[in-house]
C-alpha cells in the first residue's frame, strides 16, 4: 500500500511538473514569436528607410531643388510613421488576443 501511494504521489508530481513545463514552454514560445515579429518589423522598417533614402539620393542627383527634397522627405517620413503606428497597433491587438485566450484556457481548467 505504501509503495502504491508513493508511486501515485510521484506520478502526480511528475504530471504537475510536466504541465508546468509545458505552460512555461508555451509562454516562452509566445514571447519568442512576439520578439521575432518585432525584429522582423524593425528589419522591414530599416529596409524601407534605406530604400527611401536611396530614392531620395537619386532624386537629389537628378534635381538640385530644395522644395522637392523637403516635400518628398516629409511625405516619406509621414508614411513611415503611419506604417509603424499600424504595425504597433496590430501587434498590441494580437498580444491582447493571445492573453485572453490563455486566460480562457486557464479558467476552463
Amino acid at each position: 500500500m505504501m509503495t502504491m501511494t508513493t508511486t501515485r504521489r510521484r506520478t502526480t508530481t511528475i504530471t504537475m511538473t510536466m504541465m508546468m513545463m509545458m505552460m512555461t514552454l508555451m509562454m516562452m514560445i509566445t514571447t519568442m514569436t512576439t520578439i521575432t515579429m518585432l525584429l522582423v518589423i524593425v528589419t522591414i522598417m530599416l529596409l524601407l528607410l534605406l530604400m527611401t533614402m536611396l530614392l531620395l539620393m537619386m532624386r537629389w542627383r537628378r534635381r538640385s531643388r530644395t522644395r522637392t527634397r523637403a516635400t518628398t522627405t516629409t511625405m516619406m517620413m509621414m508614411m513611415m510613421m503611419k506604417m509603424t503606428m499600424m504595425m504597433t497597433m496590430m501587434m498590441t491587438m494580437m498580444m491582447m488576443m493571445m492573453m485572453m485566450m490563455m486566460m480562457m484556457m486557464i479558467m476552463m481548467r
